[in-house]
């Protein structure tokens, strides 16, 4: 009799182990128990792991547990898109979004990363997954998995950066109005803010031991951000890792603080650290050619589709993306 109910077991317990979800909960599970999380009188998460791979995963775990929706909203905007959320209003947000950076080429900067970055993505993603796995009453909106590969969208701690300096409604006139996006009069093709308006910006304030009142070093960080566009938190890990201040929603860095030995911070600058390029180009046959020194090369052609919600349901859109060498060559990341 004992061989009768030993042969279901055996097949319930070759299922469980082949089931990819039962697996991956049961490794969110354990993952989760070697982190300690614990919020001060002021709410502040102090995230406490033995890798740093676990504390990014703690330090998700704990912005989703304050504000799940900006997570969400910036990585909707970072993988374009925000137009399934937001409609036609957020389609050429959404194509800026993958000119800079497509999918594919972040699922390739991802698998060309060192592991101890790939780590880290890992500890990202499954720290937001088990938020939604734990909290079965948060509905995401677009994003319903995140994956280790969206962080590499950001090249930078703070969310938009350098790529809402590209004009949206340029991108439009371009593809709707077939303008060419031709230099500014500020001699680019760049957003600039009205030079009447107050100057804004982010500044830091260092002040020796010698000077302060307490004798102690002191670090002044003006953070040039709305209330809560970023939260507080400490994150410690036993591999050294050590470190209060500022993360951008979704991010898994402190962007702004300090650790046992030093501080940082971040000013927003308009100094020219952008190259444009401008393009003589030329259609030959069914395609285009730029000029490049004495030759002429083809400008490479990738056809993207995008989703964008509508009253009359979700719809797409077929856009054709336009690039040459120069465009195409992201930095290695190491």
């Amino acid at each position: 009799m004992k061989n009768h109910y030993l042969i279901p077991f055996m097949l319930l317990f070759v299922w469980a182990c082949k089931d990819p979800v039962n697996n991956e909960v049961r490794s969110w599970e354990t993952r989760a128990k070697q982190v300690t999380i614990i919020r001060d009188d002021y709410g502040i998460p102090h995230i406490y792991a033995k890798t740093d791979a676990d504390a990014v995963f703690g330090m998700l775990y704990a912005q989703c547990e304050d504000d799940f929706r900006r997570v969400e909203r910036n990585y909707i905007w970072a993988t374009g898109r925000l137009a399934e959320l937001d409609g036609e209003d957020a389609l050429y947000s959404d194509l800026r979004a993958n000119l800079y950076m497509t999918e594919a080429e972040a699922k390739a900067a991802y698998e060309g990363a060192p592991r101890w970055l790939q780590l880290l993505c890992e500890g990202f993603a499954d720290g937001v997954n088990y938020y939604l796995h734990s909290h079965p009453e948060v509905e995401p909106k677009v994003l319903t998995y995140y994956e280790p590969w969206f962080p590499m969208y950001f090249s930078e701690g703070s969310i938009g950066g350098d790529i809402e300096r590209i004009s949206t409604e340029r991108i439009r006139s371009f593809y709707e109005e077939q303008k060419a996006l031709a230099y500014s009069e500020f001699g680019d093709g760049l957003v600039h803010p009205d030079p009447y308006d107050e100057p804004k910006g982010s500044n830091g304030i260092a002040i020796s031991p010698e000077l302060s009142a307490s004798g102690n070093a002191l670090l002044l960080i003006n953070p040039h951000t709305s209330f809560y566009f970023r939260p507080e938190i400490h994150v410690v890990s036993e591999e050294g890792l050590n470190a209060y201040g500022a993360v951008t929603w979704g991010q898994f860095f402190v962007y702004q603080g300090f650790n046992e030995k030093t501080g940082w911070m971040h000013t927003s600058t308009h100094l020219d650290f952008m190259d444009e390029y401008m393009e003589e180009v030329r259609e030959v046959g069914d395609g285009i050619e730029y000029a490049y020194g004495d030759e002429w090369r083809a400008v490479e052609e990738i056809s993207l589709t995008l989703k964008l919600t509508s009253p009359e349901g979700l719809q797409e859109k077929t856009f054709t993306m336009y690039r040459t060498h120069l465009s195409s060559n992201y930095p290695s990341i190491g």
